[in-house]
């Protein structure tokens, strides 16, 4: 082992005197250039500040390399990280309780239970351009996912979960004919359904809105709260367009998304802790 190291060394040596040798004519050229650049750095001013602020121009680069680069490498982690924390933040917004008065009381001694939990998930497949499109996300009933529980983004409604398994579930999104969303509009009770005609992924139809309600374009549609599925709050759309369709007593209201469904990357699932005790109620009714 020891020969070995002694062989390499001498045979390493060996040729860089060959280099040398070969190259001495270059290589003292090159001496002499950088004997007399830095003679002349070192005795001109100009040249000398010249020479500071490259070299500190190339050091500022080659670290704010590092930092993006460093940075970049983080960035994944950082995201988790942020969608974890607003999952956590969506939980505890007052959207997610629902406030419970016992009547045996006649003061005002308010109790709010938690009714919503936000658990962010990963859109790893989406389709926009079928007439009936679907998510597929990283998170399935291991992590508490069942169907029909509502998925949300930080723009918007995204779509309801159909099928699950044990990692992985799927969505049937907003781009779907068979959707329809309790919503209303924004600063008044009037509520109607919202529905895809599939003709483009940006705009939405909001049905059921009496003729006599007085609109505005740009004005706010958003989740009713009526359905089991979504919080009342949640925007799906902004109004672009509406009329009254002949024969008709009702609005055709053209709205534009606030989510951009070609572009969805991170989401979180609704779970409604009372979801069971409400539906279970709604259909007894219907029996």
């Amino acid at each position: 082992m020891f020969r070995c190291g002694i062989t390499i060394f001498f045979t390493f040596m060996r040729s860089l005197l060959l280099f040398i040798r070969k190259n001495n004519f270059i290589l003292l050229f090159l001496f002499l250039e950088l004997v007399a650049a830095a003679l002349i750095i070192q005795n001109n001013r100009f040249h000398q500040a010249s020479f500071i602020n490259s070299a500190n121009s190339m050091t500022g680069g080659l670290m704010q390399w590092q930092s993006d680069l460093t940075g970049y490498m983080g960035l994944k982690k950082e995201n988790e990280i942020l969608l974890e924390e607003n999952g956590r933040l969506h939980s505890q917004s007052i959207l997610a309780f629902t406030k419970f008065t016992n009547k045996e009381f006649i003061h005002n001694d308010t109790i709010y239970n938690q009714r919503y939990t936000y658990l962010n998930a990963e859109v790893i497949n989406n389709s926009i351009f079928k007439r009936n499109n679907y998510l597929t996300m990283n998170k399935g009933y291991a992590q508490g996912i069942a169907p029909e529980m509502g998925v949300i983004s930080s723009n918007g409604v995204v779509g309801m979960v159909k099928d699950v398994s044990e990692y992985f579930c799927t969505v049937l999104s907003v781009l779907h004919k068979s959707s329809r969303i309790s919503v209303k509009i924004e600063g008044q009770d009037y509520f109607g359904s919202l529905i895809w005609d599939g003709a483009d992924f940006r705009y939405g139809t909001l049905t059921e809105i009496p003729s006599h309600v007085v609109l505005e374009k740009g004005v706010l549609v958003i989740t009713s709260g009526f359905s089991a599925i979504f919080p009342a709050g949640i925007p799906i759309g902004t109004i672009v367009d509406y009329e009254v369709l002949p024969g008709e007593n009702a609005y055709t209201i053209a709205i534009k998304f606030t989510e951009d469904y070609s572009n969805l990357a991170h989401v979180y699932v609704v779970r409604n802790l009372l979801r069971e005790e409400q539906v279970n109620l709604e259909n007894h009714l219907v029996k």
